[in-house]
């Protein structure tokens, strides 16, 4: 089993042989707990071992907004790592996809064809170098609310995370709506992290549950995130759920 050290101490400490390459994690808590920013520290470790990450950061308003939020948690200047990232917006006033612009591809992502070709489109824009792609996904089950689409991106979501092995997937969702759509993703998942919140002061806790064929430290810890950066993600998750559940329920 091929593996990465983040880099990161206390990522370290519950990862001592690093994360498993190619593989799929599911991170799971309630909504606006600051799932993404767990995520950010493995983007970070990725990056900075030369590989490459596709964002679909459905919760992210603007690569901007995700450059920000790498630099208040892990230091990271995401500029310093233009040509191995890619960044997928959803647009649902798109039919397709628009052309790529600089590192930014607009796009459908409710519709699972649309959806299939971004991802292809992004993967030939960047190398595949170090430990290769991860697809970060950060709140993916917006998607779901699709009337239309909805039950053919769970199984998108399901066979990239159970049988793709080409690529490393970490997604981020929230495990208190589409609760049985949820459930489903965690099971067939090979790592599964779960998360939990306390408000007053703002805290974000994690415990890893399972991890593919290297050891991890079982425990659950407070994630040592700063308390103003979970309050500001849980105030953007929020704007955009209360923005995107609406247009995406309407396709």
């Amino acid at each position: 089993m091929q593996t990465l050290k983040i880099g990161i101490n206390w990522l370290d400490r519950l990862l001592p042989e690093g994360l498993p390459i190619r593989t799929s994690t599911i991170l799971s808590g309630a909504g606006g707990s600051g799932k993404p920013l767990i995520g950010d520290n493995f983007v970070t470790g990725w990056l900075k071992a030369g590989g490459s990450t596709v964002f679909l950061s459905l919760q992210y308003p603007s690569i901007e907004f995700l450059d920000e939020s790498l630099k208040t948690v892990t230091g990271l200047d995401l500029k310093q790592y233009n040509r191995q990232i890619v960044f997928l917006s959803l647009d649902v006033t798109l039919d397709g996809m628009s052309e790529p612009e600089g590192n930014v591809i607009r796009a459908n992502l409710v519709k699972p064809d649309i959806l299939d070709a971004t991802l292809e489109k992004a993967y030939g824009m960047i190398p595949g170098d170090g430990p290769g792609v991860l697809v970060f996904g950060s709140a993916v089950n917006l998607v779901l609310f699709s009337p239309t689409y909805g039950d053919a991106l769970l199984e998108k979501m399901v066979t990239l995370l159970r049988d793709d092995k080409e690529r490393t997937y970490i997604f981020s969702v929230s495990n208190n709506v589409k609760v049985d759509e949820i459930a489903r993703m965690e099971s067939v998942a090979d790592n599964l992290i779960m998360t939990r919140s306390e408000e007053k002061p703002f805290r974000l806790y994690m415990n890893i549950v399972r991890m593919k064929g290297v050891p991890f430290l079982k425990e659950e810890i407070q994630v040592p995130i700063p308390a103003q950066a979970l309050v500001y993600m849980k105030e953007i998750a929020d704007h955009n759920r209360k923005r995107i559940i609406p247009q995406v329920s309407k396709i």
